[in-house]
């Protein structure tokens, strides 16, 4: 059996900056990186932009395999988690072969949810999490374009998140006909408040794009080449392409019986340390407290990611720099035909107290739209439709609970230079 100092089990985002953190911090241990996928490693962010054939598949990777030897890590392709034993230290992986580790990192990411949908499984539906998915769902829109060459292609997105509206808009541009159902009462839910996901879906539907919100699918069922699917009203929508963008949930399947604890994702405390001696965990398969402590579990982002992976790496190879991870911060930044929309951090409770202010600039019918969150004169939250500002140091404005003060005026008329005066006095 192999034995090394360091196993990361994972290549994305949060594993990368973990071996990053490692390196930079014990150069002679022995690393080994092992990644699930028969492709080097890329970001899941990504691959809408490999479906609408803005990035070639061959120059997405995060690194290359001559980073990793630089590195002078052993880094293995096809290597997936089958159990851990982590009473003697040891990772089986699913070929049969056992490696030992003296400290682990759980670094597997997410698998995409399915929803229970009566006839799911019979019909054909793709999904987008890897970049297998994101080529067999290129292929499948550029099938769904020659249909609508002829007469008019048809295609079913089930969920309105980031991945549902990106495949949504990549569909429209190949000329299909799309719906998109989401069972929450707004797209985007999570991402975006109430009025800037209504800008969105305003867009939307003048390109054409049937939104149905607050509406479950009760059950599809195959249609020739195709398949019709049945709303929770009665009434059906036939396609030839569906999609299902339901979410994502944890890939946790192989630590039953290990003792690291799961609950909606691996736990773990503010070092990323789990429940298990001598094993960490970062990025999207861990469940972290909301940075504002309200009980709210983070969201997987990449800066979160990131984040973790590095408070991971530094805690591994006691770094004495190391810093608590300080809590999950939403940062989402969206592309959508020719706008952009960008969010940071939390919108008002629905219960807010005289304790929290909500300034807002545009709206229905403005040009542009933009709301900012404060609690007792901190940034809790900003939002925006086609309004220029920097989500990194809104973010960075979060996370240092900096006192706006009286500048809200300012960064409420001009976000992008308001917000980079502050962290300048801030960075001097």
């Amino acid at each position: 059996m192999e034995q090394f100092d360091y196993v990361v089990l994972g290549a994305s985002h949060a594993g990368l900056e973990a071996l990053r953190a490692i390196r930079a911090h014990d150069a002679d241990g022995s690393i080994a990186v092992l990644d699930r996928e028969a492709r080097l490693p890329v970001s899941p962010t990504v691959l809408p932009y490999v479906v609408s054939g803005k990035c070639a598949e061959d120059r997405i990777a995060l690194r290359e395999r001559s980073w990793f030897d630089a590195q002078r890590v052993d880094y293995r392709q096809q290597a997936a988690a089958a159990a851990l034993d982590t009473a003697n230290g040891r990772l089986r992986l699913a070929d049969g072969r056992e490696i030992g580790y003296g400290k682990l990192l759980l670094a597997t990411g997410a698998a995409p949810a399915l929803p229970p949908i009566e006839g799911l499984s019979d019909v054909r539906y793709h999904v987008l999490r890897t970049l297998a998915d994101a080529l067999a769902l290129r292929d499948a829109a550029n099938e769904v374009a020659s249909v609508a060459g002829r007469s008019a292609g048809r295609a079913a997105v089930l969920g309105a998140g980031l991945v549902g509206m990106h495949a949504a808009e990549n569909l429209v541009r190949a000329g299909a006909r799309v719906t998109i159902v989401e069972m929450r009462g707004q797209v985007l839910p999570g991402y975006f408040d109430a009025t800037a996901a209504a800008r969105i879906e305003a867009v939307f539907r003048d390109k054409g794009v049937e939104v149905l919100t607050g509406r479950r699918v009760k059950q599809v069922a195959r249609r020739g080449e195709g398949c019709s699917v049945l709303l929770d009203g009665g009434e059906a929508r036939e396609a030839e392409l569906l999609l299902v963008a339901a979410g994502v949930r944890p890939e946790v399947s192989y630590l039953a019986g290990s003792g690291v604890a799961v609950e909606r994702g691996i736990v773990v405390d503010e070092f990323m340390r789990t429940a298990a001696a001598n094993v960490w965990a970062a990025g999207d398969v861990v469940q972290t407290p909301s940075f504002f402590g309200d009980g709210t579990p983070a969201g997987g982002i990449l800066p979160d990611a990131v984040e973790q992976g590095r408070t991971a790496g530094m805690s591994m190879a006691g770094d004495p720099a190391l810093r608590p991870y300080p809590g999950g911060v939403s940062l989402n930044t969206y592309g959508f035909f020719g706008h952009r929309a960008l969010s940071v951090g939390r919108d008002a409770p629905a219960a807010a107290g005289p304790d929290w202010e909500v300034l807002v600039r545009g709206g229905e019918g403005g040009d542009a739209y933009l709301k900012l969150v404060l609690r007792d004169g901190r940034l809790q939250g900003i939002f925006g439709v086609d309004v220029l500002f920097d989500p990194g140091i809104m973010w960075e404005l979060i996370l240092r609970r900096v006192e706006i003060g009286t500048r809200c005026d300012a960064l409420l008329e001009n976000p992008q230079d308001a917000a980079r005066a502050l962290m300048s006095g801030l960075w001097r």
